[in-house]
């Protein structure tokens, strides 16, 4: 049983890596011919049974972080109880708020910066519960908590191929927040003088939605857009056509899906050196890696000299999602073969 970040919906085109890569899962565990149960928001998409729990309205403040993680505890209490499961695998930063009792094993993988899951989240008393780290980067900061081997992320680099002309124009797509750093990609675009697509979406937290308003909208205009969420085939669509798609993250990021979609399509990554973005552009092969804005301007215009074939190439080598799915796979049946 998968159990999903309570706030965001589950779909192959959510902002969320978390979501996505829980989508991909779902997919595969069913190919595989095995029982899939979800437990996810209302209106999310998956292959197997979806159990939906409501969505959240107004400002997600603590009030509705409380009832969220109140009605998750309720709903996986009542899958275990009420059906056969083997494991739970649970993608929620806040997992711990709705952490079944003992009993069936339960997987955490780790989504995002570990400091972000609070100093007590690996030390947990209750047995017969792993994480997965999702990058080298961010496993070598576990420092000894019991985790399984390391499974990256991956994304469905076939699906992701199109043959499309390149246009004349940067994209950054994910959530829109602070430590996302859109506006920095803002700056650099109007410095390299190329138009720049922004496309994500603004989640209702008070911290994203000042963001966007006082930080980010100011810098729309001519020369740079904001489209708002985008699905799977805009998305491809949008990152085969553009010189180079741009992660101007302030944060170590634990792994970036969209660069990795990027590489997928063709298109050279120009990032921030920082976290696992180091680790998934090579420099100066399939992108660059950069310190400051005025590096970030000219890496997206020496962007026009990396080849697409080449970041198709590295790919498909290294980021395959069918790789992934069967690496969880495999790691599921070797914890439930564990004593508890």
């Amino acid at each position: 049983m998968s159990v999903a970040y309570p706030f965001a919906p589950v779909r192959a085109g959510s902002a969320g890596g978390a979501e996505q890569v829980l989508h991909m899962l779902d997919a595969a565990i069913v190919r595989a011919g095995n029982r899939s149960i979800v437990i996810a928001q209302e209106g999310s998409e998956v292959e197997g049974e979806l159990i939906a729990m409501p969505s959240p309205t107004g400002v997600i403040d603590e009030k509705a972080r409380r009832r969220a993680h109140s009605a998750f505890k309720a709903a996986i209490g009542k899958a275990l109880k009420g059906q056969a499961i083997d494991i739970v695998h649970m993608h929620g930063l806040d997992f711990r708020s709705y952490l079944p009792e003992p009993g069936v094993p339960v997987l955490v993988t780790l989504h995002l910066p570990l400091e972000w899951y609070g100093k007590d989240a690996f030390s947990l008393l209750r047995p017969g519960t792993y994480f997965n780290c999702v990058s080298g980067s961010q496993r070598r900061a576990m420092h000894g908590f019991e985790s399984i081997p390391l499974i990256e992320n991956g994304v469905p680099v076939e699906r992701l191929r199109l043959k499309a002309a390149k246009r004349s124009f940067a994209i950054s797509i994910g959530r829109v927040c602070p430590e996302k750093g859109f506006h920095i990609a803002a700056d650099a675009a109007r410095e390299a003088d190329i138009p720049l697509i922004i496309a994500g979406e603004v989640y209702p937290y008070p911290e994203h939605e000042r963001y966007f308003r006082e930080v980010l909208a100011p810098k729309l205009g001519k020369g740079c857009r904001f489209i708002g969420p985008v699905g799977f085939e805009r998305k491809r669509r949008l990152l085969s056509a553009a010189r180079c798609l741009i992660v101007p993250s302030l944060v170590p990021e634990t792994s970036s899906l969209v660069a990795m979609e990027a590489l997928a399509c063709g298109t050279p990554v120009v990032a921030n050196s920082i976290g696992a973005l180091e680790e998934i552009i090579e420099h100066g092969r399939t992108g660059f890696l950069v310190k400051n804005t005025d590096d970030m301007a000219k890496a997206i215009n020496d962007a026009k000299g990396i080849s697409p074939e080449v970041c198709m190439a590295e790919a498909r080598k290294r980021f395959s999602s069918a790789v992934m799915a069967a690496k969880y796979i495999e790691a599921y049946k070797k914890i439930c073969m564990r004593k508890p």
